[in-house]
């Protein structure tokens, strides 16, 4: 017994010792090992000998925390900064690099010692210790369920979150990054009835109350009003789409009718082009020479009436139809092909139709040669009204007589 008493004496006395210890490391020999405190450094190592600290050189190095292995060179304030405080054994050199920016250097290199921007503290994180002289914002998360911050800041601290009241109910929990969010318990939303008149009745079901915003529900006004722009949308949308289709189709239509006047006007080019000693009537067998084709016997000269010639542009000589295309296409300021197109009554758009060819002349004239009654007395009479007497005079210029072979 009591060598029982003897032992658990020593062992109080050993965790007695053990509390009181501040380094908690012990010599070989049992010894409490000494701390370095701020301003020295460990020289020698707690082992078989006690912890041996040694002072840092006043105004070169310096160390600001117990059990420092070294001391650190002392800063240089960079260009702009000016100095606050000399540096010290236990404080790096104080520099004055404004209120948002804080002396920082890599280790032990002066060199690398400049004023750097204050750190932020992120979504979640509250503020320790605000930037400074001193050095950085220094942040910690913060504790979940009793505080949040949501916003980045460079000096704001955890906010306590918000306890919900005995007559709210909580519908979602406070996180680090948003409070918590508390709602009305007695909120009946989807328990009051819809009058016709767009009140809500109360609770109780006797006072009709105006209708809570943001309700869902419509009344059947509202339903029936909604119903019908729809269909408007719908008929406006349709007649739009049948309109498109409708012009889409006029111009298609449109196009096939311009090429098809276009074919026809260049296959009557190419036909009052045909070689000289072309077979008129393959019936009859006579033949005549188109450039001894001129006007008949009944026409003597210029004293024949050119209004009243009768005669076909279509039977005119090849020659005599090139002296006339030649003349209206001369390219002077007098009237052209567009003005005798408009004056044998052609529209404008199928005027603009004739000059997209390579020789507009002749197409025109051959497309109206192809038309009942284009006798030369009825060119004439279009050639007086846009003031060609010169064309005129080469249409019915005097013959020189009919070769039939």
């Amino acid at each position: 017994m009591p060598l029982l008493w003897v032992w658990a004496l020593l062992l109080f006395s050993k965790v007695a010792v053990g509390d009181i210890c501040a380094s908690q490391r012990y010599t070989d020999a049992g010894e409490c090992c000494k701390v370095c405190p701020p301003g020295t450094r460990v020289a020698v190592e707690c082992g078989e000998d006690n912890t041996q600290c040694e002072p840092c050189q006043q105004g070169l190095t310096f160390s600001s925390s117990e059990d420092s292995r070294q001391c650190l060179t002392c800063a240089r304030c960079p260009r702009g900064a000016p100095l606050m405080d000399a540096c010290t054994a236990t404080r790096d050199t104080v520099c004055h690099c404004g209120p948002t920016a804080y002396l920082w250097r890599e280790g032990d290199n002066v060199t690398l010692a400049l004023c750097a921007g204050c750190s932020k503290c992120s979504l979640g994180q509250g503020l320790v210790q605000k930037c400074s002289e001193h050095g950085d914002t220094v942040c910690e998360e913060c504790p979940a369920g009793t505080a949040f911050n949501e916003e980045t800041s460079h000096g704001k601290a955890c906010t306590p979150c918000t306890q919900c009241k005995p007559n709210e109910v909580e519908i979602r929990a406070c996180e680090p990054f948003a409070d918590a969010l508390c709602m009305d318990k007695q909120l009946h939303i989807n328990s009051r009835p819809v009058f016709s008149d767009g009140t809500r009745a109360s609770s109780a079901g006797t006072s009709p109350q105006p209708p809570q915003s943001g309700d869902p529900r419509l009344t059947p006004h509202e339903e029936e009003r909604g119903g019908s722009n729809i269909l408007v949308y719908v008929s406006v949308l349709a007649a739009v789409v049948l309109g498109l289709l409708l012009y889409v189709a006029y111009k298609c239509w449109r196009s096939c009718q311009q090429k098809q006047a276009l074919g026809k006007a260049r296959a009557a080019a190419e036909l009052n082009n045909a070689p000289e000693g072309e077979k008129l009537h393959s019936d009859s067998g006579v033949f005549l020479d188109s450039h001894s084709f001129q006007d008949t016997q009944p026409s003597k000269g210029s004293k024949r009436d050119s209004k009243q010639d009768s005669r076909l542009y279509v039977n005119l000589p090849p020659h005599r139809k090139e002296e006339v295309e030649r003349g209206l296409g001369d390219g002077s300021a007098r009237a052209g092909w567009r003005e005798l197109a408009e004056a044998l009554g052609y529209e404008q758009e199928r005027a603009d139709l004739f000059g997209r060819g390579e020789d507009p002349v002749r197409t025109l004239l051959s497309d109206w040669a192809q038309q009942e009654g284009a006798t030369l007395g009825l060119l004439c009479s279009a050639l007086v009204r846009i003031e060609r007497p010169d064309v005129v005079a080469t249409l019915t210029s005097p013959a020189q007589g009919v070769s039939v072979v």
